[in-house]
C-alpha cells in the first residue's frame, strides 16, 4: 500500500462514490480527505441489495459537498496526477455518467434511481453546476 502524504492529491473511493481530493490528516487505518471534486458520483438504492427495489430502503446519496472532510480506509486511496476539475463541473459530469448509466437499461431500479437522481440535482445540484 502506498503511503501518502499530506496535502498530497489523490483519487478515493468512499461509500459508492468516487472523489478527487487532498490529504489532510494521517488517522492510522484511514486518511482524512478533504474533497475538491467528484469523479463518479455514489449510486442510489441499497447497495446491499443493488437491483432491488421491494423490501429494501431505497437510499437517495448526495455526493460529498466541496471541501467536505471524509474519514477514508487506505487502501480506497489511489494517487491522482490529472489536471483537477472545478467542484461544480465535476459534479454534473459524475451525474451525467450516472443518468446515461441508468438509462442505458429501462428497469424498475433504474427508473426509480434515476428519480431520486434527478430530485438531488434539481433540489441540491443545479446551483453548484457553475461554481
Amino acid at each position: 500500500m502506498k503511503e501518502f502524504d499530506i496535502g498530497e492529491t489523490v483519487r478515493a473511493h468512499y461509500n459508492s462514490g468516487t472523489y478527487i481530493g487532498k490529504i489532510k490528516e494521517d488517522r492510522g487505518e484511514r486518511m482524512l480527505v478533504e474533497v475538491l471534486a467528484v469523479d463518479k458520483h455514489p449510486l442510489q438504492g441499497d447497495i446491499h441489495n443493488y437491483n432491488q427495489i421491494e423490501g429494501v430502503f431505497f437510499h437517495e446519496r448526495k455526493a460529498l459537498a466541496l471541501h467536505e472532510k471524509a474519514n477514508i480506509k487506505k487502501a480506497a486511496i489511489h494517487p491522482y496526477d490529472e489536471e483537477i476539475l472545478r467542484y461544480g463541473v465535476s459534479l454534473r459530469k459524475a451525474v451525467e455518467q450516472l443518468k446515461e448509466k441508468l438509462l442505458a437499461k429501462d428497469t424498475p431500479f433504474n427508473r426509480l434511481a434515476l428519480e431520486k437522481l434527478e430530485g438531488l440535482e434539481k433540489e441540491k445540484y443545479v446551483h453548484l453546476y457553475d461554481k
